[in-house]
């Protein structure tokens, strides 16, 4: 049986709970699109599941004491949002939500954005 978007996606979740990039890069297609946060207004656009990869082994490595607490999750079949809290060593914080686009059974977009 496939794994529905909400699968995929607390897989997902669970891998970054992980800091291993690798398993996220397993629920994500070879062409996906990864926009961050940072730097203003608009993020860093990575395309193509190595940049993407590359991103998160750098972001992990100058972040190993990253926490995301999700704060809110749902999915509507291709689409899905949620709505989450990054914590920082040092008790600072941001809230932000992701948009997600799904095909074949994966992550192809994930668009991030931060309050603020």
């Amino acid at each position: 049986m496939d794994e529905t978007p909400e699968d995929v996606l607390r897989r997902f979740n669970d891998a970054f709970d992980l800091h291993d990039a690798k398993a996220m890069m397993a629920l994500m297609t070879e062409d996906c699109v990864f926009e961050n946060t940072f730097p203003p207004p608009d993020g860093e656009r990575f395309t193509g599941r190595e940049a993407v990869q590359g991103f998160w082994i750098r972001f992990f490595q100058s972040s190993p004491q990253a926490v995301m607490e999700i704060e809110e999750s749902f999915t509507a079949g291709e689409r899905g949002f949620q709505r989450w809290r990054y914590q920082w060593e040092e008790g600072g914080f941001v809230r932000g939500v992701d948009l997600f686009r799904f095909r074949d059974g994966k992550i192809a977009e994930k668009l991030s954005y931060v309050k603020g």
